[in-house]
């Protein structure tokens, strides 16, 4: 549906809510530049901007989450992945994680999610299952579009909540940063429980084939670092 132009001022958007409770715990794989509750600014330099990423025209910081920590590695990793042949996983190059760091924090309060988690709620935003599962850059373009339309239809949204692409009946979620920029506290806090600071490390490694096991995945470790 995103080939089609963009709805004009008499067509509402009339989205269905997810409410997430305070005291929910997320995971997100990040820069280590970032700390763990940090959103991330917008960079029109950035080379590689996400599905739901800012534009120009709305450039509001974003924080990309998950429900558990393998699907936070697998919608950010295995992104057009294939399985190898010989070994039946997918492979991921070390490079990948160099820099990266997981967290898990949890929300210091109740979040307005705008719900993508059904066809009925993607219809309501006039979306398919298309907007979640194309990939490419050109995509993302269109996609990141739609969301700057979707922010100005429902100004009251936090951010947007949807189903793993990677890790079916799990959720990912991106959250508006400017939204919850009033909080004095912010709108996240950061948790020591299995996080691993540096991906790229040996032991960081381990831990993040570990998670990524279950979905036939594995980091492939540099013979020479």
């Amino acid at each position: 549906m995103l080939d089609e132009p963009m709805p004009s001022p008499v067509y509402r958007f009339q989205p269905h809510w997810e409410l997430l409770p305070a005291g929910t715990r997320l995971w997100r794989m990040h820069s280590s530049r970032f700390a763990a509750e940090e959103f991330k600014p917008f960079d029109p330099d950035d080379p590689a901007p996400g599905r739901f990423h800012a534009t120009a025209g709305d450039p509001y910081p974003c924080l990309y989450a998950a429900t558990d920590a393998e699907t936070a590695l697998a919608e950010t990793l295995l992104r057009s992945v294939p399985f190898d042949i010989e070994t039946g996983s997918r492979l991921v190059p070390w490079a990948s994680v160099r820099g990266k760091s997981l967290n898990v924090v949890r929300t210091r309060r109740e979040l307005k999610l705008v719900s993508l988690c059904s066809g009925a709620a993607l219809a309501a935003v006039r979306q398919d299952n298309l907007l979640l599962e194309n990939e490419g850059e050109e995509h993302y373009r269109n996609t990141r579009d739609w969301a700057r339309e979707l922010r100005a239809h429902a100004p009251d949204a936090m951010g947007m909540i949807w189903g793993s692409k990677r890790n079916p009946s799990r959720q990912a979620l991106v959250l508006f940063g400017d939204r919850l920029a009033h909080l004095a506290d912010g709108p996240l806090e950061a948790l020591p429980y299995r996080s691993i600071a540096d991906l790229g490390s040996p032991d960081g490694v381990k831990e993040a084939n570990q998670l990524l096991e279950p979905l036939r995945s594995a980091i492939r470790e540099p013979l020479h670092r």
